[in-house]
């Protein structure tokens, strides 16, 4: 062992140690609503799932963006955010996120937990906090299906190669539930993160306060009525383990919300329910969802607002009779001509962002349980390949994954949106300082 090498790793002891007798603020649930450091805690934040990767001093990573776009967010406004903890490989699956996290069970890239490291460090600097996730129920990361063929149940029939359908693989991904190889694995993966120590801050990853919530997995799902059963006591066993390994933190699930549960409110509600849960989330999509016509978004947008507001109303409802905060963790919607270019317009999404920010402003004033919500997504100063649709290793990472046109959802550092957020951000500080 080198001096060099020696003295690192005394320091990181010497951190470690430090940090183990220091106190910390971290988000909490009270009464039905977040707070941290005592006061209450509204949000508007982003989805930036590739943050790990940009922090990484791989072959595709880039701390030089990273900084500037959390120096960015932080400037109007944005300080939570929605990461990926990783993907799993191999890297060589179409229409999937490179580099992988998890290369095999248990076999992980140094690269990227540096990344991810790095990520939270920077972020802990700027007073920012992350919800991770763990998982992922659709194949852009690996997510389960990679799981299903680590564990022999065959090729992923991944659905945007033909013959392959949707049906099929979320009749595939769906064995996830029931498949206790699987699950074991996860479990694992789930120790390992939550035991790292930040080699950066020396902080345990229990202990970072850089960290909001752990989430399950990138919309969980039981894709079948059979599955219900199977899919609810993975999602309690995970929240169970999770409350175990790390009492500072929250525990999520990651759904969509009802549409994530089989359209049934009450399996989101049983699931929401679990003591070991601390808040309920859900996503929108009124594009994928059928709701929003792109052959004309601006006649569909008024109708897509009021369905929007009723999927909210239904999901507060439950969340005022589990008395927990409610996030819209996820929700976007296409630039005003369906292209991908950031110099389309946006002024249907401008409209439809405001009516989400204007709800979480309300809450933030009376105290109501509709504490945050994080844009699809923070796309910053990336841009697409040109001549190119779909993203390839090499590319910028964008807000869209791989199998998604680049720029469909994605919100670029020039976009109107910028200010939207900014202007929604100060006037949540202001109303929340009162």
């Amino acid at each position: 062992m080198t001096g060099k090498v020696f003295t690192g790793l005394l320091l990181i002891i010497i951190l470690a140690g430090c940090g183990s007798s220091q106190k910390y603020d971290y988000v909490t649930v009270e009464d039905g609503i977040f707070r941290l450091a005592g006061e209450p805690y509204y949000f508007i934040g982003a989805n930036y799932w590739y943050g790990a990767i940009l922090g990484s001093e791989g072959q595709y990573g880039d701390r030089g963006r990273l900084l500037r776009e959390l120096d960015h967010m932080k400037s109007i406004g944005i300080t939570n955010l929605r990461v990926m903890v990783g993907p799993e490989g191999p890297d060589n699956e179409p229409f999937r996120v490179t580099p992988a996290l998890q290369d095999a069970p248990g076999e992980y890239s140094v690269e990227m937990l540096d990344g991810l490291d790095f990520l939270l460090a920077e972020m802990g600097k700027r007073g920012m906090h992350a919800i991770l996730f763990l998982n992922n129920a659709w194949d852009w990361s690996g997510g389960f299906s990679q799981y299903l063929s680590w564990n022999g149940y065959g090729p992923i029939p991944n659905p945007n190669l033909p013959p392959n359908t949707w049906p099929q693989f979320m009749a595939f991904s769906g064995q996830f539930n029931t498949c206790e190889p699987c699950i074991s694995q996860f479990v694992e993966f789930i120790r390992f993160i939550t035991g790292r120590t930040n080699i950066y801050t020396g902080l345990k990853y229990i202990d970072d306060p850089a960290i909001m919530t752990w989430e399950i997995a990138n919309e969980p799902r039981a894709f079948s009525d059979e599955n219900i059963p199977a899919f609810e006591a993975m999602i309690a066993r995970i929240a169970a383990l999770l409350q175990e390994l790390d009492g500072n933190h929250l525990v999520t699930t990651g759904t969509e919300g009802r549409h994530g549960c089989e359209q049934k409110m009450e399996v989101f509600e049983r699931i929401h329910a679990d003591p070991n849960i601390d808040y309920l989330v859900m996503h929108i999509w009124p594009k994928n969802w059928g709701w929003l016509d792109i052959a004309d978004i601006a006649g569909t947008l008024d109708s897509s607002v009021v369905k929007t507001n009723r999927y909210i109303n239904d999901h507060l409802e439950v969340a005022g009779r589990l008395n927990k905060p409610i996030v819209l963790e996820e929700f976007g919607l296409p630039r005003d001509l369906h292209g991908f270019s950031p110099d389309e317009p946006t002024v249907a999404r401008d409209t439809y962002y405001a009516n989400a920010f204007g709800q979480v402003l309300d809450h933030a004033g009376k105290l109501g349980p509709l504490a945050g919500c994080n844009i699809w997504a923070y796309a910053g100063e990336g841009r697409a390949a040109e001549g190119r649709i779909h993203w390839l290793p090499g590319d910028d990472y964008l807000g869209d994954p791989p199998q998604e046109e680049q720029g469909l959802n994605s919100v670029f550092n020039t976009d109107s949106a910028v200010d939207l957020i900014s202007d929604f951000s100060r006037r949540l500080s202001i109303l929340i300082k009162k």
